[in-house]
C-alpha cells in the first residue's frame, strides 16, 4: 500500500503542470466533445508509458545516442505547429462556443490528442524515466506503478468532465480568445524549452 500511495502521490504531481496535453483535453472539456475517448488515450498512453518505466526501459534513453534529441526536435515541431494554429484561432475570435459546436472530428480529436502526449519528450522524463527510476527503490513495483497510473486516470477524468463547471465563463467569445491565446503561447514556450535545454 505505501509503494501505490508513493506511486499515486509522484504520479499526480507530475501530471498537474499545465501543459500541451492539458490544455488540449481542457479544451476539449469546455466543448464537451469527444471527452471520453480524449480522456481514454492520455490516461492509456500514461498507463503505457508507465509500465515501461517501472519495466526498466528508462535505460533506452540513455543509452541509444540522439534518441533524447530527435524526440526533443519532433516534439518541439509539432508544438510550434499546434500553437500557431491555437494563435490563429485567438486572432480571428468569433468561434462557436455552445458544447458541441465547431468541434473536431473524432479521428482529429483522438490524432492530436496523441501527437500531444506521444511527441511531447518531457512525458517519457515525466513517466519512464523519473518514474521508472523512482520504481526501483520499491519492492512492489507493480503497486507503485498502479499507484500511478491510477493518478492519471483520476486527474485526466477530471480535467475532461470537470471544465463543465468553467463553461459560462467560456460562453463569451473573449474568454475563448484568451484561452487560444494562453495555450498557443504555452505550446510555443514548451517548444522553445525543448529547443534550448
Amino acid at each position: 500500500m505505501e509503494a501505490a500511495i508513493a506511486g499515486f502521490a509522484l504520479g499526480f504531481s507530475l501530471i498537474l503542470a499545465i501543459g500541451a496535453q492539458n490544455a488540449f483535453v481542457l479544451r476539449q472539456g469546455l466543448r464537451r466533445t469527444h471527452v471520453l475517448p480524449v480522456v481514454l488515450v492520455c490516461a492509456l498512453s500514461d498507463a503505457a508509458l508507465i509500465a515501461a518505466g517501472v519495466a526498466g526501459f528508462g535505460a533506452l534513453a540513455k543509452a541509444v545516442p540522439g534518441l533524447e534529441w530527435g524526440m526533443r526536435v519532433f516534439g518541439a515541431a509539432f508544438l510550434i505547429w499546434y500553437g500557431a494554429k491555437t494563435l490563429y484561432a485567438a486572432w480571428r475570435g468569433g468561434e462557436a462556443l455552445a458544447a458541441g459546436e465547431g468541434a473536431q472530428s473524432l479521428r482529429a480529436a483522438v490524432l492530436t490528442c496523441l501527437a500531444l502526449t506521444w511527441l511531447n519528450p518531457h512525458v517519457y522524463l515525466d513517466t519512464v524515466v523519473l518514474l521508472g527510476a523512482v520504481s526501483a527503490q520499491y519492492e512492489a513495483r507493480l503497486a507503485f506503478a498502479i499507484g500511478a497510473m491510477a493518478a492519471s486516470f483520476v486527474f485526466f477524468f477530471s480535467l475532461g468532465y470537470g471544465a463543465r463547471a468553467l463553461a459560462p465563463i467560456f460562453a463569451r467569445p473573449r474568454a475563448w480568445r484568451v484561452l487560444d491565446l494562453v495555450v498557443g503561447l504555452t505550446m510555443w514556450a514548451i517548444a522553445a524549452k525543448l529547443l534550448w535545454m
